[in-house]
């Protein structure tokens, strides 16, 4: 072992909450960019001149590339190991974070936001893993409890921050990113001890990947543009067909390939189908509510980016206050019962959302943050530790590799959709003005159209709740890797004889 690598000793039982604070550091970076981002995205249409198609790029070619690449990500990590490339995502986002300060129009922005979703993918790849070596599974679910907890921190953090920050210019929420992301890049450089044995057999499935990029691409495109460039413009239709013919290709190359970008070998156990099923739907149920109610709060409601963020806290809170009781809920009892009441709780704040207008009194549109927020603050921890929990230890960076691309891809949906429904309803004027944030509720203009497409929206994702509902009942019994391997059989909750 190398001295920098002796600053925490691995074989003490401290080493697993400093590996737990190394991958905090990671996720709080990533909620409080997300949150930050959003609340500025309506500066950034007005100083940079953009457009609606600009806007979609910079929110969502991040996680794009991100999603592409968090499965090879994960097999890199694999291989090489996953210390040291949660210590690279960290240098490539930090550095990423300058460029798209210093960017000078929307297209650089973008290229850099497209960069900054590389480092993004060997964070996201690489936490869950590293969580999942250093800690027992009787502890598992606390720990990603907590760590989820500090996901809802910066959830709840980063619009407030975010509105506070764009006083100052919007390009000092990527400014921000970058002491964060040095002392999380010491962290790792410092602390993460390889715990797992790398497998040096190196190889990239850059079919599987292509084939991904160019699905995941044309339904996000078809789903944001169809209905405000029309459905039979040329490029909407090769978005649906690209998406078709790229699925079907996708899988049977994986399936031949070997050493495929997706492992399927890993969905023939029930719950981490069934698991990564319910995490894709929750993550197209609610990733879209803070996208939109931040321009319904800015826009439609003309609040200043402060007060907007600050209204959107309750989304968070529940998360931050459920999640680590959940996680722990979890440990004691199992993830059926606690993911399968997460969504359904989530469904039902989605349902309260669709009933909100411009007269809305706050504390009813702030009740019904704080449902959806607790919904998946119950759901998140008890579903990450179960699907995690039952991966093989030279595997687990593929597994956490397919968790995020699945929970990714639900959140490209979900704003996909968002963009799509809003636009498809209303004059092309009226949504520019909405979306960047000017008070066109005063002007004489009908909002009826912008509150009709906000329902709709919430209406989808009530009804992505109630499938990932169903689809968490049908999981089965709890069990683990370490279970299975000791030959014991499933139970209602996790099996301490197999610790």
């Amino acid at each position: 072992m190398s001295p920098v690598r002796r600053l925490v000793d691995p074989a003490k039982p401290s080493y697993r909450w400093w590996v737990l604070t190394v991958t905090s550091i990671g996720a709080l970076m990533a909620s409080l960019t997300g949150g930050t981002l959003v609340i500025a995205l309506p500066d950034i249409l007005r100083d940079l001149k953009t457009d609606i198609f600009s806007l979609l790029w910079i929110v969502v070619g991040y996680t794009l590339v991100a999603t592409v690449l968090v499965l090879n990500a994960g097999r890199v990590a694999d291989m090489v190991g996953r210390a040291r490339s949660y210590t690279l995502g960290f240098v490539i986002f930090t550095v990423a974070s300058v460029l798209c300060a210093i960017a000078p129009n929307a297209g650089v922005l973008i290229l850099w936001r497209l960069v900054q979703g590389v480092g993004g993918a060997l964070l996201m790849a690489n936490a869950t893993a590293l969580v999942t070596d250093a800690f027992p599974r009787l502890e598992l679910g606390r720990a990603l409890g907590i760590n989820a907890m500090v996901i809802g921190a910066g959830a709840i953090l980063g619009p407030i921050l975010g509105g506070w920050l764009t006083g100052f210019g919007w390009r000092t929420i990527f400014w921000f990113n970058v002491p964060i992301g040095l002392l999380g890049a010491a962290a790792a450089a410092f602390i993460l001890v390889e715990q797992a044995h790398p497998d040096r057999r190196i190889e990239i499935d850059w079919l599987g990947s292509l084939l991904y990029f160019v699905g995941l691409m044309g339904l996000m495109v078809a789903l944001a543009f169809g209905g405000v460039y029309g459905w039979t413009t040329w490029w909407v239709i090769a978005g649906v067909v690209g998406f078709f013919a790229a699925l079907p290709l996708f899988l049977l190359v994986e399936k031949r390939h070997h050493a495929p970008l997706l492992d399927l070998e890993l969905f023939r156990n029930r719950l981490f189908a069934m698991g990564n099923l319910t995490g894709f739907l929750n993550a197209v149920a609610r990733n879209g509510v803070l996208f939109l109610l931040v321009f319904y709060l800015q826009g439609a409601r003309g609040e200043d980016p402060v007060t907007a963020g600050i209204m959107l806290a309750p989304l968070a809170l529940g998360l931050i206050v459920l999640s680590p009781i959940s996680g722990a809920l979890a440990d004691r009892y199992g993830s059926r019962a606690l993911a399968t009441g997460g969504m359904a709780i989530t469904a039902l704040g989605l349902l309260g959302l669709t009933t909100i207008d411009l007269t809305t009194p706050y504390w009813l549109l702030a009740f019904w943050q704080l449902v959806v927020g607790a919904g998946s603050g119950i759901f998140n921890s008890p579903n990450t530790s179960a699907v995690m929990g039952v991966v093989a230890p030279n595997k687990r960076g593929a597994g956490a590799g397919v968790r995020m691309m699945l929970m990714q891809s639900g959140f490209i949906v979900s704003i996909a959709l968002a963009i799509g429904l809003v636009t498809s309803s209303m004059d092309p004027k009226v949504m520019v003005a909405i979306f960047s944030g000017e008070q066109v509720g005063g002007n004489g203009v009908s909002l009826t159209a912008f509150i009709d497409a906000l329902h709709l929206a919430f209406l989808v994702g009530f009804a992505a709740s109630v499938l990932g509902a169903v689809a968490s009942l049908m999981r089965g019994e709890h069990h683990s890797y370490e279970q299975i391997a000791a030959g014991l059989p499933a139970t209602a909750g996790p099996a301490g004889a197999a610790e």
